[in-house]
């Protein structure tokens, strides 16, 4: 699909406060689907130049139908919000699939802790699908009230545990509370979330010794490498550009946690 194609919206209902959960159908026949990567959808509205970026949460059996669950954050994203089936509105234009995923071989036939934190938790159901190994899921929401999208789907594959930032659903606290507290113990993470987890991730892994891939949710806008505007510094020199800089869109989202300095 790497290019810019027109979606039939099939589904888009809201399953929390702010939070939707949108499955459209391109015109064509989906290509292998990475999870961890995401693709940008274009609006109606000519004032939103720039494609929203937005990760790809569970791909159909036979490719033909992908799933995205965003939170509404400004304009653009409410003006998705108002997509229905059958109406004007009833389309949307998305380039894609973008971006480099998690490393499925790499967990395979391991013990592995999948992590994921509000809205960096939708790229972990594909994931979860997909990966070959034991699962341990947790997943962070704020409070009840946004608690529990997504749980039932990802229970589907693999042990899920909550934590909730007022403890009104399962572990008080943060999600890596929750892995203390279930002693959980893994040979891999994969995580997406937003940059304060992701540190404390990545700051986990290093103390066990484990290896982890985290995505970045960074703000993009072309999402195709060519703004420089989601460049995060590396502990290595980049291959073409001869610094210590990554651009998350096109060398990400996913990162061995390691490689960047976060």
């Amino acid at each position: 699909m790497k290019r810019r194609v027109s979606a039939e919206v099939i589904i888009n209902r809201e399953i929390a406060p702010a939070i939707y959960d949108m499955w459209i159908q391109p015109v064509q026949k989906l290509p292998e689907i990475n999870p961890g990567q995401f693709i940008g959808v274009f609006l109606k509205d000519k004032s939103l130049l720039l494609p929203r970026p937005l990760s790809i949460c569970e791909v159909n059996a036979d490719r033909t139908a992908l799933r995205i669950v965003y939170r509404i954050a400004g304009a653009g994203t409410h003006e998705m919000s108002l997509r229905r089936p059958n109406d004007g509105l009833g389309y949307v234009t998305v380039l894609g699939p973008l971006g480099n995923g998690f490393p499925l071989e790499k967990g395979e036939g391991k013990r592995t802790l999948l992590i994921g934190g509000g809205i960096g938790i939708p790229p972990l159901l594909e994931l979860a699908k997909r990966l070959k190994a034991e699962k341990q899921i947790v997943v962070g929401y704020q409070n009840c009230n946004t608690a529990g999208f997504l749980q039932r789907d990802l229970a589907q594959y693999g042990t899920v545990h909550v934590a909730t930032e007022d403890g009104s659903v399962g572990t008080k606290g943060n999600v890596l509370d929750a892995v203390r507290q279930k002693r959980i113990e893994a040979d891999l993470i994969y995580a997406c979330g937003p940059m304060p987890m992701l540190r404390a991730v990545k700051a986990y892994a290093q103390e066990k010794g484990i290896p982890a891939y985290i995505s970045l949710e960074e703000r993009m806008a072309c999402g195709v490498g060519a703004c420089l505007g989601c460049v995060v510094k590396t502990n290595q020199v980049h291959h073409h550009t001869n610094v210590n800089n990554a651009r998350i869109c096109t060398d990400g989202p996913v990162f061995e946690a390691d490689e960047v300095d976060i």
